[in-house]
């Protein structure tokens, strides 16, 4: 498949690629022009890695591939790929590949490793994945040589033992020795550029046992550089430079020693040229900070790669400084006339070298933001032609009069200077509070009249808060903790379990979670802590609903243990944590779940629920519904866990359970938290807000001064219609946008602050799975189809990878 986008002469395409940061990659891209546009004329162009220049594609006909690798650590959690077009025909490529290698492997002094040559010394074929483990591509070297001797033996891919650069097997059982057997071995070749510097890397392995011996000296460039090379039968040695070569010509020879009677031997080599990046990327705070402005305002500008570097694709709009030894900063926003509708973004905060901010000629509206005049570096302000609204902020008014700041508010009408507002409105000020004076006497009667009502029957509102609260106060004689004796753990067991609690994978209010082994299965363990509030009670009221419980989407209770104060529930071991940790790449082994990954989770999470209020008699509420409280299986299936604080619906008719407040904060229903009501709309709302966490990749409440909830987020972003500043912008647009708008009413619907306006988990899991069955047609028929026209052709070639 090739990936093709028409893009002008001088601009550039990327690929953004998440990774982990500080790790090692074998990064390979690939070529193959096939005529997609039919002209038969190869094009020529650029490949940029990140900021830096990587490599020019000149491929010599149709038919013929072109691949480049390079070993590269990564400073940042992506890595960017862009095709530059040079004026030589549409770019393109075929594949991007990134295959993980440990670190202690080809380590440099400085620069990354572009692969030069690998040499399968003795081999006829070609291999690469699945012969070997880290993917390179080894190329046969042998027919083109008269002066060596081919060996070859089948040696098992176990026999070799351990070597940290893996050569394959096949690789290693082949070899070659000097045609004439008192004869020197020579491997050289002569670089494009003297001053090119090279790693090289030799792997030998003896193939025969014989009463023989097998030594040589290894001389680079008629110096001595490795003495007394024996190799052990079907035991990889591999010697390699420790710093860069270079020359105009690179020669090694290996030479038989004075007490060898067999010539020298080697099985494969492989050559690296040190390629150096020395333009560094934009500050990492200033790259956030303008990608969520992009995202934000929708901006429709080619806006791809990095900011600021190299200097020649500076982003449109954009001036960035580029000191010696420092990374290029962004000191220049203009966003003039550029369809900008909505608040002024804290976003821009962020970007705290700004010398001139332009956001004239928008539709902008709201107050002009304090966090403006903290920017310390700024010199020109102009907001112009907008709809901003409210007092200028004193502290901007006193840079402009100091002179140290330009600031132009010209044709905003709703603006003032600060103390100027509240002259203006005082001539609707005493209407309002008139107005306001009436209605707070009738709200105060009305009050009076329900309180009222409300203490005539507070005395049955307490026997049934009562009556619930001690539903779940259980003892172990209760018949369904009989029932559960066949699970019950001494403590010696849960220690044995545990390896005496050795690996910790969790920590909670309930108390520590740890990972442990039956019968080599992974399980969870929570142990309970002495000091955790109501735990014994949490304790009880668990193994009470989970033993009468069961459901694909709930976390299954393997067991317990209770023996005086050591008290510990034993669960189904959940591979990739919880669903918090994911979207907040926590995880260690977090990924950006995709937009489909999400939508199943949202189901899973939802039927969950569903079970729990439909499928149980009498219903359950859960009542800390979170998006921490969803647990993910290996394969990212959605489970509900924790249920210390679940209340069953008495079954006596009644609707709701009137007890004291539980949950999480962020989470909580407004409804049951002035009522003391809860019902199952209580989960449905808590499930709202976990959706909008899928949606939108952002916290339940933001860490800043406003701490605003994602739900008045997300409304003001509805209001203006843009679903892309809503979604996850890590997604990039990779998503239906239809989806995404039926995720979002759904969540709105569910957090309505009325409990009879929110929908039911039967309707909720009904509309989820059409939206996931929409996301699901569009990747599977219209991938790409938004921005790419893909062209399919059948490769024949090693460059296409197997599947591992």
């Amino acid at each position: 498949m090739w990936t093709v986008r028409s893009f002008p002469e001088g601009k550039r395409n990327c690929y953004k690629i998440n990774i982990t940061r500080d790790s090692k990659y074998l990064i390979r891209t690939s070529y193959l022009y096939g005529n997609y546009d039919g002209l038969n004329k190869t094009p020529q162009f650029d490949t940029h890695l990140g900021a830096n220049w990587w490599h020019t594609v000149t491929l010599s006909n149709a038919s013929t591939p072109q691949g480049k690798e390079i070993i590269h650590v990564t400073s940042q959690d992506y890595v960017q790929i862009c095709l530059v077009n040079t004026g030589y025909g549409t770019p393109f490529i075929s594949a991007i590949e990134f295959r993980t290698l440990p670190n202690n492997i080809y380590v440099t002094q400085f620069g990354s490793l572009e692969t030069y040559y690998r040499w399968d010394l003795g081999s006829n074929q070609s291999y690469r994945y699945q012969y070997d483990d880290l993917d390179r591509f080894w190329y046969d070297k042998f027919g083109d040589s008269k002066d060596w001797s081919q060996l070859s033996v089948s040696i098992p891919a176990e026999s070799l033992g351990q070597n940290d650069y893996k050569p394959p097997a096949i690789v290693m059982s082949t070899a070659v020795t000097p045609a004439n057997a008192s004869a020197p071995l020579l491997i050289s070749w002569e670089p494009e550029n003297e001053t090119d510097q090279f790693y090289v890397y030799m792997h030998f392995t003896e193939l025969f046992t014989t009463n023989q011996t097998r030594r040589f000296n290894i001389m680079r460039n008629a110096e001595s550089w490795f003495s007394d090379c024996s190799p052990e039968y079907r035991r990889v040695l591999t010697i390699y430079t420790q710093s860069a070569i270079s020359g105009k010509a690179i020669n090694f020879s290996l030479e038989r020693t004075e007490s060898s009677t067999l010539p020298p031997i080697i099985s494969a080599v492989e050559i690296y040229r040190v390629q150096e990046f020395h333009q560094s990327d934009t500050l990492q705070g200033d790259v956030d900070a303008i990608t969520t402005i992009k995202s934000v305002y929708g901006v429709k500008r080619d806006w791809q790669g990095d900011p600021c570097a190299p200097a020649t694709y500076l982003w449109n709009g954009l001036n960035c400084t580029y000191g010696d030894n420092e990374l290029p900063r962004i000191t220049t926003l203009n966003l003039s006339s550029s369809g900008l509708s909505g608040k002024i973004d804290p976003s821009i905060s962020k970007l705290t070298m700004l010398e001139k901010l332009d956001l004239s000629n928008n539709s902008l509206n709201d107050e002009v933001p304090d966090f403006l005049a903290e920017l310390q570096h700024l010199k020109i302000l102009n907001l112009e032609k907008n709809n901003l609204s409210g007092s200028i902020p004193s502290a901007l008014v006193e840079k402009s009069k100091k002179g140290s700041l330009t600031l132009s508010l010209g044709q905003n009408p709703y603006i003032c200077e600060h103390g100027q507002c509240i002259e203006n409105r005082h001539n609707i000020v005493m209407p309002l509070v008139a107005s306001i004076c009436g209605v707070l006497i009738l709200l105060v009667a009305v009050a009076a009249v329900l309180w009222i009502l409300k203490r005539r029957k507070s005395k049955a509102w307490m026997v049934e808060k009562d009556q619930s609260e001690i539903s779940l106060q259980y003892t172990e004689q209760d018949d369904s903790l009989k029932k559960l004796k066949k699970k019950k753990y001494s403590y010696s067991d849960i220690i044995q379990i545990t390896n005496n609690f050795t690996t910790i994978v969790g920590k909670g209010g309930f108390g520590t979670v740890y990972l442990g082994y039956i019968e080599d299965a992974p399980v969870a363990v929570k142990m309970l802590s002495p000091s955790s509030f109501r735990g014994y009670e949490q304790f009880q009221a668990e193994v009470k609903l989970l033993i009468r419980v069961h459901h694909k989407n709930l976390t299954s209770l393997i067991g317990y243990c209770s023996e005086g104060t050591n008290k510990s529930l034993i669960y189904e071991y959940m591979a990739n944590g919880n669903l918090e940790e994911h979207l907040s790449g926590k995880h260690s082994k977090s990924k950006l779940l995709s937009w489909e990954d999400r939508l199943h989770i949202a189901v899973d999470a939802a039927l969950g629920l569903e079970y729990l209020q439909n499928g149980c008699k009498p219903p359950i509420i859960h009542r800390d519904v979170k998006s921490s409280n969803i647990l993910l299986t290996e394969n990212f299936q959605a489970k509900l866990s924790d249920f210390g604080l679940s209340k069953i619906i008495p079954a006596d008719g009644r609707s709701h359970v009137s007890t004291v407040i539980a949950g999480t904060p962020g989470y909580l229903d407004p409804d049951y938290y002035t009522s003391n009501r809860l019902t199952e709309k209580s989960d449905v709302y808590s499930f709202g807000v976990v959706l909008l966490e899928i949606i939108t990749g952002q916290q339940v409440i933001a860490r800043n001064e406003e701490k605003s909830h994602i739900i008045d987020w997300v409304r003001s972003l509805v209001a203006l219609g843009d679903i892309r500043a809503i979604v996850d912008s890590r997604f990039e647009g990779d998503f239906d946008i239809n989806s995404a708008w039926k995720a979002v009413e759904i969540a709105i619907a569910c957090v309505s602050l009325s409990p009879n306006e929110r929908p039911i988990m039967s309707v909720i899991v009904s509309d989820l799975k059409e939206t996931l069955a929409t996301e699901i047609a569009r990747t599977k028929y219209n991938s790409g189809a938004n921005s790419f026209e893909p062209l399919n052709v059948n490769l024949s070639t090693q460059l296409i990878p197997h599947a591992r």
